[in-house]
């Protein structure tokens, strides 16, 4: 079982200069279980993503910080080093260079950096890759459509929120249902309506 007192020290200290550091954690889904948590990191400026909220799913494995965190991207997100279909991640302090004097922020932050950074020549997903070498112009073209449609919550969301309410269903569900689908607002809907 890993170190609970370390992971709430971990949430508190990630937290405490969100709005400095553009990272943060919270539990998932609004659980009490610690060992499931959710990122959420913000786009760099001077990037493709920047103006982006992107949302990571974390799970922390029983040897953890002996082992690393697994993370995921929930956001969609056109990167080099992130899978385009399931948002996996392709990070070496994510596998074989995680050391237990990390932590999550570190590793938030380090994907943040991976934002600003990509690594083509080590790809998770190898056709944004060869885009990215072979045709930058519309790989950053594409970036910024992703980040656009779905990485910009904030306005976003509040619009998606009030189409679905005034269909007749109610906030509180409506955001719920948003929330577990990313965002997506057809999805909703048919949830919503099968529900």
């Amino acid at each position: 079982m890993f170190d609970v007192s370390r992971v709430q020290k971990e949430l508190t200290e990630c937290n405490r200069d969100k709005a400095i550091s553009g990272v943060s954690i919270a539990l998932y889904e609004g659980g009490s279980d610690l060992s499931h948590l959710r990122g959420t990191i913000t786009g760099p400026v001077s990037t493709p993503y920047e103006g982006g909220t992107f949302l990571i799913d974390i799970q922390l494995p029983s040897g953890y910080p002996f082992e690393p965190p697994k993370m995921q991207f929930i956001t969609k997100v056109w990167h080099p080093n992130i899978s385009s279909q399931n948002g996996a991640i392709c990070l070496d302090i994510l596998k074989d260079q995680w050391s237990p004097a990390l932590t999550l922020k570190t590793a938030l932050v380090s994907l943040q950096a991976l934002l600003s950074a990509p690594e083509p020549d080590d790809p998770q997903d190898a056709v944004v890759a060869k885009q990215y070498l072979q045709e930058y112009p519309t790989f950053v073209a594409t970036a910024r459509y992703w980040t656009e449609a779905f990485a910009r919550t904030s306005v976003a969301i509040e619009e998606k929120v009030r189409r679905l309410v005034e269909m007749g269903f109610p906030e509180d569900l409506v955001k719920s249902t948003l929330d577990s689908v990313n965002g997506d607002e057809n999805l909703a809907l048919e949830k919503l309506c099968s529900s």
